[in-house]
């Protein structure tokens, strides 16, 4: 080569005259290089960077310039400013990613929401008719109590659902004719009667447990106080539906209902269910020297009387009515109460000369036959919407066996009499 020529010809430049636009460029590095670089200026802004691969000179002096990192970055190539750029992004961008990865994970977890469960019915709970104290289903004891009105005349027997009844109030209705107010809830007999009219005395008794009353009319005053004291009523006569007269009895005798029909009528006007206090009850103990085994109560005659014989197999007591057993027209039972109470109540005829009047608001003494045994109670009832209860000599109350409970009206203490 001649001093200044290159071998192509050309003439070569001295070093000192080429100009700063012409002055190579650094060789590429990659990212993650860029990247370190970039750090340790980003890091550490007041260090003087000293590439290895660009010296600088100030002045010609021989001095090293101290370089900024923005005069750093303005020295790069345009692809090397990309490069760097995008390492920059990329560090910062995992930086984020790795702090909320961090966070998240650092953060307590959300409290799971407590869980509601259902309250639940014990295991094996039993459940007690309100009514007769017997085991039954839900169901049952949630349906509403119904009264129904059953005559006793010689041409209503033999009557048919007695035996199905959980609660009977037996008492003259006029003419020293016996009536019965029969009390349901769980039993349902499809053919209950004959059914006949009511009587103020009845009312008061059913009113102590919230009942419907069904019935085919009855006395002035009856009917006036079912209206005052806003009793459910079932009258017949403003409610034929449920009630039917049957062809192998003659009027007034043939008039039957049954309960179904008669809580779908209740239901129909709302009275769905029964609100009122049950009887005490007690598991049985029947007795084994009983003391009560024969009882007669004397309510009007002969014909209308009844006795009782205590039943130690069963427990209960086989009902007589005028002599004879007192027997289930349909299933040809003879009924047979768990209990069978004496009322003593004060009894007289209506100044109509026809009607009974008993003064059922207050109390008096009433005979409770059990397990064989007789206790000597005393009845109070504090008003109609009240329910009766008994108490015993010390003034608690009579817990009563499970199952039909009957009660029989009777004007004097001398008309109940018993023997072992």
């Amino acid at each position: 080569m001649i001093d200044g020529i290159t071998p192509g010809g050309s003439k070569r430049r001295p070093l000192s005259e080429k100009t700063k636009d012409e002055t190579p460029e650094p060789a590429f590095r990659t990212p993650e290089a860029v990247a370190a670089v970039a750090d340790d200026v980003i890091a550490l802004p007041n260090d003087d960077p000293k590439p290895a691969d660009k010296p600088q000179f100030a002045g010609g002096r021989g001095e090293h310039k101290k370089r900024s990192p923005k005069e750093w970055f303005l020295d790069l190539g345009t692809k090397q400013k990309i490069a760097l750029i995008v390492a920059i992004l990329l560090v910062l961008a995992g930086g984020t990613v790795g702090a909320m990865q961090l966070l998240k994970k650092d953060a307590p977890a959300p409290a799971p929401a407590a869980k509601v469960e259902e309250p639940k019915e014990p295991v094996n709970t039993v459940i007690y008719s309100p009514l007769t104290g017997v085991p039954v289903s839900k169901e049952q004891s949630q349906l509403p109590v119904t009264g129904i009105m059953i005559e006793n005349s010689p041409d209503a027997r033999p009557q048919s659902g007695l035996n199905k009844a959980g609660v009977v109030f037996e008492a003259i209705a006029e003419g020293g004719i016996t009536r019965f107010l029969t009390l349901f809830q769980e039993e349902q007999p499809d053919y209950v009667g004959p059914v006949r009219s009511v009587r103020p005395y009845y009312v008061d008794w059913l009113e102590g447990f919230d009942a419907a009353v069904a019935h085919v009319g009855g006395s002035p005053e009856a009917l006036a106080k079912i209206k005052s004291d806003g009793v459910k009523d079932l009258d017949q006569f403003a409610n034929a539906g449920p009630y039917k007269r049957v062809s192998n009895r003659y009027a007034p005798h043939n008039m039957y209902t049954s309960l179904g029909g008669l809580i779908d009528l209740s239901k129909s006007k709302g009275w769905t269910s029964s609100k009122f206090e049950g009887f005490p009850r007690k598991p049985e103990a029947a007795s084994a020297a009983p003391t009560a085994r024969g009882i007669d109560i004397k309510i009007s005659s002969p014909l209308y009387n009844v006795h009782y014989d205590y039943d130690a197999a069963t427990n209960s007591y086989k009902r007589v009515l005028g002599g004879k057993p007192h027997l289930d027209e349909r299933s040809n039972e003879q009924i047979s109460p768990k209990v069978v109470i004496g009322l003593v109540v004060p009894y007289s005829i209506h100044p109509d000369g026809v009607h009974s009047v008993y003064k059922t608001i207050g109390s008096g003494t009433a005979y409770i036959f059990q397990d064989g045994n007789v206790t000597e109670a005393t009845w109070e009832k504090a008003s109609a919407k009240s329910q009766i209860t008994f108490k015993d000599a010390a003034g608690k109350p009579v817990t009563l066996n499970a199952g039909q409970t009957w009660i029989t009206a009777t004007a004097v203490n001398t008309n109940v009499t018993y023997k072992p």
